[in-house]
Order: C-alpha cells, then sequence, then structure tokens
C-alpha cells in the first residue's frame, strides 16, 4: 500500500514549536494549510541539524546559479512567525529519517519527514546491501519559498535556544536544582 503523504505546497505556515517546560520539552515540527494541521515530533537534536541544513543550502544556492528569484541572506521580517503553534497538537507520526533538496524549477526548498522505525537502525559495521529500510507508512512533504525557509531556520534556532541555560563551564544543560559539572571533578554547580 503505498505511503500517505502529508503535501503541503506551499504551507500556509511552517514551523518547529515545543510543548512543556525547558529540560522535558517535545519539539514539533508544524505545518498548516487552510484548516489541516500536521504535527510531527521530533527531537532537538533533528531541529538544529534541519536548521542548519536548510541555512547552508540557501547559502549554497546564493553563490550558484540555480536559482531564478532572490534568495534572502536573512529572514524577510514579514514572514517570521513568533506565534504559539496551532491548536490541538496531535503527533502524526515521530520524525526519523529527513530529506532536503533545492528545486531550481520554482525556486523552491523540498523537505521530506520520513516516520522513525526500529528496523530503519543501522548497526556500526553494517554493510550498505543489508540495509533494508521498510517503506514509510506516512510521509510529510513540504515545499517551501527561500524566505519562508530562512524564517524557519531562524524560528527553529529561536527555539532550541530558549531551553535550559548551559553551563558556562562544561556547555550541558543546567535543571533548575543545579548539575554535576565534569569540569567540577562531580561537585554540583547552580545556575549563575
Amino acid at each position: 500500500m503505498p505511503p500517505v503523504v502529508h503535501r503541503f505546497d506551499p504551507p500556509d505556515r511552517f514551523v518547529v514549536g515545543t510543548v512543556g517546560e525547558p529540560g522535558s520539552r517535545t519539539f514539533f515540527l508544524q505545518a498548516r494549510e487552510d484548516a489541516r494541521v500536521v504535527s510531527i515530533s521530533l527531537e532537538k537534536q533533528q531541529v538544529l541539524a534541519l536548521a542548519e541544513r536548510v541555512d547552508e543550502l540557501l547559502d549554497e544556492v546564493m553563490a550558484s546559479d540555480q536559482h531564478t528569484g532572490i534568495v534572502p541572506a536573512l529572514a524577510p521580517v514579514d514572514l517570521v512567525d513568533n506565534e504559539p503553534l496551532d491548536q490541538p497538537i496531535e503527533e502524526e507520526f515521530r520524525a526519523g529519517t529527513m530529506t532536503l533538496s533545492w528545486d531550481p524549477a520554482d525556486d523552491r526548498i523540498v523537505i521530506e519527514v520520513f516516520p522513525f522505525t526500529e528496523e530503519a537502525l543501522i548497526t556500526p559495521g553494517q554493510p550498505e546491501e543489508e540495509i533494508d529500510e521498510p517503506e514509510p507508512d506516512e510521509i510529510l512533504l513540504v515545499r517551501v519559498s527561500a524566505g519562508a525557509a530562512r524564517a524557519f531556520v531562524q524560528r527553529a534556532v529561536s527555539v532550541v535556544e530558549a531551553g535550559r541555560p548551559t553551563c558556562p563551564f562544561c556547555a550541558e544543560p543546567i535543571d533548575p536544582d543545579g548539575h554535576l559539572c565534569v569540569r567540577a571533578n562531580g561537585f554540583r554547580r547552580r545556575d549563575p
């Protein structure tokens, strides 16, 4: 059976947001078109990786001749979105593999998000010919303009940075009651 494709080309809104308090937040990738909203949960590291790679891809496109329109260096002010996630937040699936590409035909970033599956885990040293990734049940497919992609990156970075403060010595997150700092030989440090 072919997978269900949640296609947004382009979405009215495409953002990252969180639910919960710093230290126990759940991250969501959310796309909306009219009344249809799709929310995908993902890890903080996935948010950072996606934002960094989108930004790098846009920089590569700017430096090349692969575009006919304008690729902004920063997020256009009119596209910045600081509003909360759309409610209700109903998780479609948890993100696993994500792909990213540039479509020069219409100057759009194309992001595909596939569900996480235990079967897709690869062990170190596993030969490529033994990798058998299962066919996904669902896919999120989003196509956004370069400006909307820059706005996505700006918001994603600010959402990640809004978490717990980091320790100035070991760069690990500090819980409200402090943390055991490896640089302090196990002594508990508190938020300065």
